[in-house]
């Protein structure tokens, strides 16, 4: 059942930093950033870009493309893409891996949001001053040993997501990207004023941008790659349902271009932000997840203004989390908006409450369900496989096939305003060297 009005961004700009906020999540604050200091700096980050530019925004952009073309979700789009370019009905997986995938990611990552917004109330409060090593252990702890609280900030998390989405694509999406990005910048700008104060900047800046090209083995190249497919939310059906919301006068390239140009600027702010901290204080950077929830908040007790400092972070934590869940909920509000008579409201409560419920078997994993093991997993890792080893880039291949391949070449050549030329290059990526790198990073997965 397709409904005859469909949302619209009402401006290219707030359609970019919506799609820069589903690209912002959690893994910039602190995955890339450590990413970079590990694996050579700057030479990283070169080899990163580089990756960018070959797979990252050909993918983006062919999602992009199919969704604007059919305004339709995902699934309804590639069925019928597929259909009017005379293309196998087999095509639809594409939509729906992608729709699930969206939908899977976002009942796990949730309870990591809650996680975020449970120490920010924490840090707001004080509960960190003079926290020792042994509490914040134990705080971390206790906290996923206890399904209440777990559920709890789960549910205000979702609450958050359902509220924002249920306001449709300009009135919600759009409008809370407009408050939450900049919000997020001001508050990474403000944490970077903190640490270039500090005595660890210095070393900060040494680990991100010093080039070591001696650092670039095959598995940090591989690295690259990879992480270059996943930060731009590739594959899991929400740059098809932001495409669907855009109007022919957006250049696709030329967003694709600052979209990924915004998310590596502030990934790399974040570690600005972050490993004066590290350093000042004598902490392992690689610490991973248990420096954020265990090791930052004894530094946050201790240091001078660390109570603001542990408000600024947790909020930038949660704000990030945020504008991902919020892309991560569309493509499934989206497709019962259209398929089924629910109207916008009623299609993210029914959206809402169905991953919500998923997440309670994920939060469960952590103590009452600890046990229960699927394929050797327990149900929060075993989604977490699911959709980054297969579903997602599965997803992504079958988007940048189907427009290299399927698609009337010289429709989708006028569409993206390409000269000859460029057409040829546009091509040689989409139809090679895209999907060559998207089957290794799968490849490499498994």
């Amino acid at each position: 059942m397709k409904k005859g009005h469909h949302g619209q961004w009402s401006s290219r700009m707030g359609f970019v930093l919506a799609a820069v906020g589903s690209a912002v999540g959690l893994g910039n604050i602190w995955k890339f950033p450590y990413m970079v200091g590990q694996s050579g700096g700057a030479a990283f980050v070169a080899v990163y870009l580089v990756c960018i530019a070959l797979i990252g925004l050909p993918i983006i952009v062919a999602e992009w493309l199919i969704g604007r073309r059919a305004q339709e979700n995902p699934i309804n789009a590639m069925a019928d893409l597929a259909r009017s370019n005379g293309r196998s009905k087999a095509w639809v997986m594409v939509g729906v891996s992608g729709t699930l995938a969206g939908f899977l990611i976002l009942s796990f990552y949730s309870v990591i949001g809650g996680w975020a917004l449970s120490y920010l109330i924490d840090a707001g409060s004080g509960s960190f001053n003079g926290m020792g090593k042994e509490t914040a252990d134990a705080a971390f702890s206790n906290m996923l040993a206890d399904p209440g609280t777990l559920l709890t900030w789960h549910t205000v998390f979702m609450g958050l997501t359902v509220g924002v989405v249920a306001m449709g694509v300009a009135g919600g999406l759009e409008r809370a990207s407009r408050i939450l990005m900049p919000t997020l910048g001001i508050l990474l700008a403000l944490m970077v004023g903190y640490g270039a104060a500090s005595d660890g900047f210095a070393q900060a800046l040494a680990y991100l941008f010093a080039p070591d090209f001696a650092k670039l083995t095959g598995a940090v190249l591989l690295a690259a790659l990879g992480h270059a497919f996943f930060t731009l939310s590739l594959g899991m059906g929400i740059m098809i349902a932001y495409g669907s919301y855009l109007g022919q006068q957006v250049d696709l390239l030329r967003a694709a271009r600052t979209v990924a140009i915004m998310d590596t600027v502030i990934a790399l702010a974040a570690g600005l932000a972050i490993f004066p901290i590290v350093f000042a204080n004598g902490l392992d950077p690689a610490a991973g997840p248990g420096l954020v929830f265990v090791t930052l908040p004894l530094v946050f007790g201790k240091v001078t203004g660390g109570l603001l400092l542990g408000v600024m972070f947790f909020a930038l934590l949660t704000f990030a989390a945020l504008t991902s869940a919020i892309s991560l909920l569309e493509p499934s509000v989206e497709l019962l908006e259209e398929r089924t008579p629910l109207s916008r409201i009623g299609a993210t409560l029914v959206a809402g409450v169905a991953t919500w419920a998923l997440g309670i078997a994920a939060l469960l994993s952590f103590n009452l369900w600890s046990d229960v093991l699927i394929f050797g997993n327990n149900i929060f890792d075993l989604l977490d496989k699911m959709t980054s080893k297969f579903l997602l880039p599965l997803t992504a291949l079958g988007a940048i096939v189907f427009v290299g391949w399927c698609l009337k070449a010289e429709s989708v050549r006028e569409e993206l305003g390409l000269s000859s030329g460029g057409f040829v290059l546009w091509n040689l990526i989409t139809r090679f060297v895209a999907p060559i790198g998207v089957l290794v990073v799968f490849i490499s997965s498994l």
